[in-house]
């Protein structure tokens, strides 16, 4: 199910990830650490941030030699199967989207055509198989979530 991104829903973001909330404001910051691999990642999210007369949402990542932002993110999905949650946001014709994974792990896509989402990834040139793959549960026209059990 896609979720909006808001402060209301971050229990659910902790919970997938198997990590504590920290709250700072309106500020929401999550730690993960994987013991076996030694990796570490920190997120926080911001709501509501107004610049320039608009007012949008934040996530950022910081990694080992590494940081994201995803601007204007407006939902997520999250999986308790994959323990993963992946945060997204549309922009015209285009989805960018950060993938966290319980084990600390982070991959991100941007501005991927939604015309990848919708199409057979099969016939996709193996460099955009990936993302297309990855991203395709954000799209709602896609999949039909309705009635169906994950549990079978």
């Amino acid at each position: 199910m896609i979720h909006d991104f808001s402060i209301e829903n971050m229990d659910t973001v902790a919970k997938t990830l198997g990590a504590t909330i920290k709250r700072v404001g309106s500020m929401v910051r999550l730690e993960l650490e994987n013991a076996t691999t030694l990796s570490k990642l920190a997120i926080e999210f911001y709501f509501d941030i107004s610049a320039d007369n608009q007012t949008m949402n934040l996530v950022s990542v910081y990694a080992h030699n590494t940081f994201f932002q995803l601007h204007n993110c407006n939902g997520f999905i999250q999986s308790d199967i994959l323990n993963q949650v992946t945060f997204f946001g549309r922009s015209n014709d285009t989805i960018s989207g950060l993938i966290i994974d319980k084990d600390a792990s982070c991959n991100f896509y941007a501005n991927v055509s939604n015309k990848l989402l919708q199409c057979d990834f099969t016939t996709l040139p193996t460099e955009l198989m990936m993302c297309s793959i990855a991203l395709s549960l954000t799209d709602s026209d896609t999949f039909d979530f309705e009635g169906f059990n994950f549990d079978d």
